[in-house]
């Protein structure tokens, strides 16, 4: 059985997009030379229609206003250009047989399952040493989304904010980075 570490909290959650996106950049100094000068034209709602749900704003800001970039030397961040918004959803839906896996190895003590499941994990992000972070969806909404990490060490852990409030306090060292190393404030656009 896989370990569940536990459960971390940021000091206030950041509903607002901007907010978390502001967060970010504060912990990342390097990020804002790499805003983009006007926002990508992703179509989200071809995305989310075939997904059959919609995304949290604080990611779809931090893509439209970002090119994919590699945090810490560790962590990448991408998503969907314009004009290959289908495929890109269809490869997450995909990934989703791979996230069913992780979690039926990780035999936890309180299950957890791949979307569509109710409460189901849906990746957003993984890292060049094989972890995987992941939305855990919810009814509420995706902006009450929260983040689960599957390290590669077998260690699973939950964040109880968004995912972009979840990066700049990885960063900064507000929440403890179980089973991951320590992420530096640097940035690299492949």
């Amino acid at each position: 059985m896989d370990d569940l570490v536990g459960t971390q909290a940021p000091a206030r959650r950041l509903t607002d997009p901007a907010d978390a996106v502001g967060e970010l950049e504060r912990a990342v100094p390097g990020l804002a030379a790499l805003r983009l000068p006007e926002r990508r034209a992703v179509d989200w709602q071809v995305i989310e229609t075939e997904l059959g749900v919609a995304l949290p704003g604080d990611y779809k800001l931090l893509r439209d206003r970002y090119p994919p970039f590699v945090l810490g030397d560790f962590l990448g961040f991408g998503g969907p250009d314009p004009g290959h918004e289908r495929r890109w959803a269809l490869g997450r839906i995909e990934g989703l047989e791979d996230v069913a896996e992780l979690c039926e190895e990780a035999d936890l003590a309180v299950p957890l399952h791949p979307y569509p499941h109710p409460g189901g994990l849906l990746p957003w992000a993984g890292s060049n040493q094989g972890d995987l972070f992941l939305w855990t969806t919810s009814p509420a909404g995706p902006d009450e989304w929260t983040v689960t990490v599957a390290s590669r060490s077998s260690a699973w852990w939950h964040y109880t904010g968004g995912a972009v409030q979840f990066l700049a306090d990885l960063v900064s060292g507000a929440v403890h980075p179980w089973a991951l190393p320590r992420i530096r404030p640097e940035i690299l656009a492949p």
